[in-house]
């Protein structure tokens, strides 16, 4: 059984494994090589922990997904909204699980509850930005999220585009995810 559950300190290191691993195994083809490989576990351990400890402070969110045997096998962060052409009150940063527990479910309660904790502490309205090319469009797609923007940026030296989805009501998404029908 795994549970949803706010992240602390410790669950840096298992953050920074997920966060990596994912990287690697869902860019690639999309982002340089280079920059999937040199990415490094001490590295992005430092920067979750101070982010957890710095920038948490009732404005972001971090949330871990752990079962019950293999510890935290994905994590995610939300906060408000970043990008200020959009109008869109919350927004999800990061969503990351371990490959294995694809399709477990587990993505979409982790989701839910980042959307659930942006809508009391932001507002209703909620938006995620992926990278065009990224299979988890279609994630956000089955929670109800729409297509709203685009907008071109630099990555690794390369020239990358994201794609916006979003919730004009994040209790539909609420809804929606915990009915099980996504």
């Amino acid at each position: 059984m795994a549970i949803i559950r706010k992240a602390v300190e410790q669950d840096a290191a298992a953050i920074a494994r997920i966060y990596i691993e994912s990287w690697r195994s869902t860019y690639p083809g999309l982002l340089p090589d280079k920059l999937l490989l040199d990415m490094s576990s001490q590295d992005h351990e430092a920067r979750w922990w101070r982010a957890m400890i710095a920038r948490g402070r009732g404005r972001l969110f971090y949330a871990v997904a752990e079962d019950d045997t293999q510890g935290v096998v994905g994590f995610g962060s939300a906060g408000p909204s970043r990008d200020p052409r959009l109008k869109y009150s919350g927004e999800v940063y990061t969503l990351y699980l371990r490959d294995e527990f694809h399709g477990s479910g587990l993505g979409r309660r982790l989701f839910v509850s980042l959307g659930e904790r942006c809508a009391m502490a932001h507002g209703s309205t909620l938006v995620v930005w992926v990278l065009k090319g990224n299979p988890a469009r279609y994630f956000y797609e089955a929670l109800g999220g729409k297509y709203v923007a685009r907008r071109p940026t630099r990555l690794g030296g390369a020239d990358i585009e994201e794609l916006a989805f979003a919730w004009e009501d994040v209790s539909e998404l609420i809804a929606l995810g915990r009915s099980g029908r996504a």
